[in-house]
């Protein structure tokens, strides 16, 4: 029982969970309204094989990085570590490349190859991806953060990317409903990718301590705390602004309840963020704005679940 727990944790089970919610959130508030009575036979097939590709890829990438972690967890987060204390190291690369093959090989099997060839790779690069993440890319000013960003954002790219077809998108007759699938899209990727810059940056100031230890060149160490500050504060006021602007676009068709959920559960939950990011200066401090950006991110997702209602 014991194994099991720690074999969760090292996967972050409600990352995973997280991961498959967003992207059912997707299929089932924004595609389906807009494409019901279009939507193929083989649909719900490929989607359930690409969340469990998905799903599989990011437990993979979890491990992988605890695995490289080791020492720095032990300064960071000590009564965390599993690899190596619960699962040993041979067992972690071991479930890596299991886990990692299993979900290219779902990948495969949801797309049609000959068409969607290029979301296959893309699912292939994300695996090494994950992989340098772990061995270099963290370590470096900037580059981690727009890497897991990118991944972040990705999650509801590849859904998106696997509904298109290039001529159905330039046809005349489905120009307007391939246009707004369109702005949903980036506008929720756009939010996933900004809201993870804000809280990879906030990690990185909580973690410190472990990171200079072990030679680390982060935003903190490179910059120092205050202009780390300053970054994190900029991007905290455009997706506030971002968002400001989505709801003066969305008022004059009276969708109130999803501009008051917006302003009470996003936008007053990222300002609280923004006043408290300046006064924060301690591990445990940045902890909390971490899990707090963590609620955004949550909470920005499930705004999905108006257009079921609305679109």
């Amino acid at each position: 029982m014991r194994l099991i727990a720690a074999f969760f944790r090292l996967i972050r089970l409600p990352n995973l969970f997280f991961i498959a919610l967003t992207q059912t959130l997707f299929q089932y508030c924004i595609y389906h309204p807009l494409f019901r009575g279009d939507i193929p036979a083989t649909d719900f097939r490929q989607f359930i094989l690409l969340v469990a590709a998905s799903v599989l890829i990011a437990a993979a990438g979890y491990i992988i990085n605890d695995y490289f972690d080791v020492n720095i967890d032990q300064v960071n987060k000590p009564g965390k570590i599993v690899v190596d204390k619960v699962i040993h190291r041979r067992w972690a690369i071991a479930w890596h490349m299991i886990l990692s093959v299993a979900g290219i090989g779902l990948t495969i099997l949801a797309l049609p190859l000959l068409q969607k060839w290029y979301l296959v790779l893309a699912n292939i690069a994300v695996v090494f991806l994950l992989w340098f993440y772990s061995t270099a890319y963290k370590k470096y000013l900037l580059i981690g953060n727009i890497i897991i960003a990118l991944l972040t954002a990705w999650t509801i790219l590849i859904i998106y990317f696997s509904k298109i077809d290039i001529t159905e998108v330039l046809a005349a007759a489905d120009v307007e409903r391939q246009a707004k699938f369109f702005r949903l899209t980036v506008l929720y990727a756009s939010f996933a990718f900004i809201i993870s810059l804000i809280r990879e940056a906030i990690k990185d100031m909580e973690d410190l301590e472990g990171d200079s230890r072990y030679n680390c060149f982060t935003m903190p160490i490179a910059w120092g705390i205050n202009a780390t500050k300053i970054y994190v504060a900029v991007w905290l006021i455009v997706t506030i602004l971002m968002l400001l602007v989505t709801q003066a676009y969305i008022l004059p068709y009276g969708w109130w309840i999803p501009v008051l959920y917006c302003v009470v559960m996003i936008i007053i939950p990222l300002m609280n963020i923004f006043i408290r990011l300046f006064k924060s200066s301690t591990q445990h401090q940045f902890h909390i704005l971490s899990n707090r950006t963590k609620f955004v991110m949550l909470t920005g997702i499930l705004s999905m679940i108006f257009f079921a209602f609305y679109l």
